[in-house]
């Protein structure tokens, strides 16, 4: 098999993951997103906010290529809720296993790249890999907040969950963390995720009409 050859069988094996459904809802609500539209959303924000990195060093071009390869694992792994914490105990493994055999299809060359990219955004020790995580937990938390909360209430998601899972905002995008924390507690205070953990003692003020795209 060609060197070309190789590269088009990994093309059209990751067309597949057009097809792998995360839980986040489209922002107009009408369908589920798909991971390839994930990717791409991730891949687009990333010079778009590159201003709030904290690293005024950071290599752009290698966030947007973690943003674009992150979930090509969920060609065989699957999308794994993150608040299913049941579902995430063998993730680690399943995903592993996903890309030795999805980055394996790729010339040699080629694929030792991509398994690195991959292994440095899952590891979240360099400053690109900590952005690029950021804005990845970035979006889906802009969806739910745009589409009422919807998926939040249907599996039941608590306020100090989110907050958790919004961490690597802290770590990789330190000035969006106040921006995070605001849709959080707008979404606790319209009703659209249940308070939790310290969230139950405290009051929320009603908010103000010029917040988040007045939604």
């Amino acid at each position: 098999m060609t060197r070309l050859d190789r590269q088009m069988e990994f093309l059209v094996e990751i067309d597949k993951l057009k097809q792998v459904a995360r839980q986040t809802l489209l922002i107009d609500g009408e369908r589920r997103e798909n991971s390839a539209e994930h990717s791409w959303h991730i891949a687009v924000l990333a010079p778009l906010l590159v201003e709030y990195s904290p690293d005024p060093a950071i290599d752009l071009g290698r966030v947007m290529e973690m943003a674009l390869i992150h979930d090509i694992v969920e060609i065989d792994a699957g999308d794994t809720y993150c608040y299913d914490p049941e579902a995430g105990l063998d993730k680690a493994e399943r995903e592993t296993a996903a890309a030795v055999r999805l980055f394996g299809l790729l010339p040699e060359d080629q694929g030792r790249r991509f398994m690195t990219l991959w292994e440095e955004f899952e590891a979240r020790q360099s400053s690109a890999a900590r952005f690029a995580a950021a804005l990845d937990r970035i979006q889906p938390l802009v969806h739910n907040f745009m589409t009422a909360g919807r998926q939040w209430r249907n599996h039941g998601v608590r306020s100090d969950q989110v907050r958790a899972r919004m961490r690597p905002v802290r770590e990789g995008a330190p000035r969006l963390w106040r921006f995070a924390e605001s849709l959080i507690d707008q979404s606790v205070a319209r009703g659209y995720l249940e308070p939790g953990g310290d969230d139950l003692t405290r009051t929320f003020p009603a908010v103000a009409e010029e917040e988040f795209l007045n939604h």
